[in-house]
């Protein structure tokens, strides 16, 4: 899918050029010509990245800049004439990604927004795998691949084991009694009684080897797994 570009620039001929060069980069391009038509832009349609000038008819790229952050964290390039000190700070203030300075080459503005977009991308997809996964105390579950490690040795678990161990991993410090792992980890749907709870705990503590002690028994109530 084609990345979009919004443009807000007065200048006709400054917008169609830089727009073109993203075009030839295969951006898909968005122009408004004022702040307030940028900022209509924005709220309609999914933006990538915006390219920001800050002289601008009807509001200016400061006041733009300022709004769309309250509700959004889009990358933001800051185009301008005015190459004051003042105005540059201004702008990473509003917490702008970039600042480029009128004249400028399209071909670095493209080349800036390309490394801004895939360094934001390089993040998302590291904080995506991170939600892929749980540590606790040298105790790694992965999510999605059902993996289980402790350290940097992967142990093998059963599917009821597994469920059972990150069910207890996400619900860290909590007293589980032993009828709501039943519920949670087997299902409502389950006719076996809570003794099957204390048998897959069991098993469970024996596959972690020298980490069972995260599991801790909680007299008659449930279990916790408990990190301090």
């Amino acid at each position: 899918m084609k990345r979009t570009i919004l443009i807000i620039e007065d200048e006709e001929k400054i917008a169609n050029i830089v727009a073109d060069y993203f075009m030839m980069n295969e951006y898909r391009t968005l122009i408004a010509s004022d702040g307030k038509a940028g900022l209509q832009v924005f709220e309609e349609e999914a933006v990538d990245l915006i390219i920001l000038d800050i002289m601008l008819p009807e509001m200016d790229g400061f006041s733009v800049c300022r709004r769309i952050r309250k509700k959004s964290d889009v990358p933001i390039i800051m185009l301008t004439a005015r190459s004051e000190v003042e105005d540059q700070l201004m702008g990473y203030e509003f917490k702008a990604d970039d600042y480029v300075t009128k004249p400028f080459n399209p071909e670095i503005l493209v080349a800036k927004s390309n490394v801004l977009l895939e360094r934001i991308h390089s993040a998302q997809k590291e904080e995506d795998g991170n939600k892929e996964t749980l540590t606790l105390k040298g105790v790694t579950i992965n999510k999605l691949t059902r993996e289980v490690w402790i350290e940097s040795t992967t142990i093998e678990l059963e599917p009821k084991q597994f469920d059972l161990l990150l069910y207890l991993m996400e619900n860290k410090h909590i007293v589980l009694f032993r009828d709501q792992i039943l519920n949670e980890v087997w299902g409502y749907d389950y006719f076996g009684n809570e003794r099957v709870v204390d048998a897959q705990v069991k098993k469970l503590r024996k596959n972690l080897q020298h980490k069972a002690y995260l599991i801790k028994t909680v007299f008659g109530l449930g279990y916790k797994f408990e990190v301090e």
